[in-house]
């Protein structure tokens, strides 16, 4: 059985280099709701990558939410796979002000990956609504060959949608950083 790679720096360190197939989940977000909620399986293999110094941390992490499968972690993290000559894979990676620029001028579509309530509060305008929370139900409304601005409330939960759907195959998916907060400011410094 092939093991998952969970990656559990942070999203701009996942961003920028990354396993491919690997999955993002940081240590510092809402981590063990969402590893609960998204590696369905308890007895899946784990490898993981984490800041340094924080392994143990990691392990103690995944063994209190039943995760008790992890076979070890990557010594020496990313720069030491890339010292080895492995491959590494991104993600491209914006700034609010960027998306602003761009939305209207490409052929995209607004993917928000918020909670259900979140989105029915306020959203961009046409956005399409996917909650990371239901992926796995979700994931054939998201169409492999139209481009995405994908965003979620503060660029934690985006990264870990894109890294899920990335691993899957789908390659056209641009994250916004710093979510709706950073979008909304900038709707407002216009």
């Amino acid at each position: 059985e092939e093991a998952l790679v969970l990656d559990t720096r942070s999203a701009a360190e996942f961003v920028k280099s990354h396993i491919p197939n690997s999955i993002f989940i940081g240590i510092d977000g809402g981590f063990a709701p969402w590893v609960g909620a998204l590696i369905t399986d308890i007895n899946t293999p784990i490898m993981f990558i984490a800041p340094e110094g924080r392994e143990e941390e990691v392990i103690t992490r995944l063994s209190r939410v039943g995760y008790d499968n992890t076979l070890g972690y990557l010594k020496g993290g990313i720069e030491a796979w890339k010292a080895a000559g492995k491959e590494v894979a991104s993600m491209e990676s914006i700034t609010a002000a960027k998306f602003i620029e761009r939305v209207n001028s490409e052929e995209s579509v607004v993917l928000d990956v918020r909670k259900p309530g979140e989105y029915s509060t306020e959203h961009f305008d046409n956005a399409q609504t996917c909650p990371l929370d239901f992926i796995n139900e979700k994931m054939n409304e998201v169409d492999k060959d139209k481009k995405y601005f994908v965003h979620c409330a503060g660029g934690y939960r985006s990264v870990i949608f894109m890294s899920i759907l990335k691993a899957r195959g789908y390659e056209n998916m641009i994250n916004i950083e710093g979510g709706w907060s950073a979008i909304k400011a900038q709707l407002h410094a216009v």
